[in-house]
């Protein structure tokens, strides 16, 4: 077997449907791992997965975690786990760029995200 390894700085940013700017570091046949920047004040769109699990890993900046009806602060350091099917978004609190890990498995689709 063969190691893969990409740098970061060889991913090509986009945005995804949620309005989060992604840079997509890995993509393995069960799982996914991204890089999101939200900008001050800005939240991504409510939205769920229908299959996928994710677990955020904030790496900067502060926000404002959605999940269904709960609400909490978070900030450098913090993980969150975010089950399919429950909807979920992030609002940036701070005034720097919110910057934060994506790990989804199976890995991120444009068709599994729903936006509510």
């Amino acid at each position: 077997m063969t190691m893969t390894l990409n740098a970061r700085d060889g991913c090509v940013a986009y945005i995804t449907k949620d309005g989060s700017t992604i840079r997509e570091i890995m993509k393995g046949r069960h799982q996914s791992l991204a890089e999101a920047t939200v900008a001050p004040s800005q939240t991504t769109t409510p939205h769920y997965h229908v299959k996928t699990e994710e677990i955020y890993y904030i790496l900067s900046g502060q926000g404002l975690m959605m999940l269904e009806e709960d609400e909490r602060e978070v900030m450098a350091g913090d993980a969150i786990l975010i089950p399919p099917g429950k909807r979920h978004c992030i609002r940036n609190t701070g005034e720097t760029d919110l910057t934060f890990l994506c790990c989804c498995a199976p890995g991120y689709r444009h068709e599994d995200t729903v936006l509510v």
